[in-house]
């Protein structure tokens, strides 16, 4: 995966993009890059970070097995970044369901900073 395209759509490798997030020798400077890793450690499968880079008030109802699940159990296939500003990000993901038909995840994330962290609060989903 690392000499590939990352799957959070920058155009860059994964190397290069989310993996040095993912491997905690950088942290997400922006909402944003918060938002494109997490997508990235849902098509990998990286249920740690996903867990990590929750807000710790929400941990509770996502826990690690959760992620795993979910991210091994969704076919992804793009990111697409609708609007994002300080820490607000929407937008869609596609994935195939259980038929092989694309569907679409578009949600309007709130994220936090927190001790020069970024974390995943809360979103809002639209069908």
């Amino acid at each position: 995966m690392d000499s590939i395209n990352c799957p959070c759509g920058s155009g860059i490798t994964f190397q290069q993009c989310c993996q040095p997030y993912h491997l905690k020798t950088k942290t997400a400077p922006t909402a944003e890059a918060l938002m494109r890793s997490r997508y990235s450690a849902f098509v990998v499968a990286d249920a740690d970070y996903l867990y990590e880079t929750t807000h710790r008030s929400k941990r509770k109802n996502h826990s690690k097995s959760d992620y795993l699940s979910s991210a091994k159990n969704t076919r992804w296939l793009k990111l697409e970044i609708v609007f994002s500003t300080f820490d607000v990000v929407e937008f869609k993901a596609y994935y195939l369901n259980k038929k092989n038909q694309t569907e679409v995840l578009h949600e309007k994330s709130n994220f936090r900073l927190e001790d020069g962290k970024w974390y995943y609060v809360d979103g809002d989903f639209y069908s």
